[in-house]
């Protein structure tokens, strides 16, 4: 049996109460993996240009520090 299908059969046991929390919950996981997402890609599309200020001859010598 997958974990989807375990959850599926907790969240029938629970008490209507309960589901607004995992509700909440899942949609706290939803927001935090997007916020992730858009880090990652912030910082995919800025390495192009950070990358001629990290990478010069003049800062060479502190490459090695």
């Amino acid at each position: 049996m997958s974990v989807k299908e375990l959850i599926k059969i907790e969240i029938e046991k629970m008490p209507e109460s309960f589901l607004l929390e995992v509700y909440d919950f899942i949609q706290f996981l939803e927001i935090k993996e997007e916020k992730e997402r858009l880090i990652r890609a912030s910082h995919e599309l800025s390495r192009k240009s950070f990358e001629k200020v990290w990478d010069n001859e003049e800062d060479a010598v502190y490459d090695s520090l």
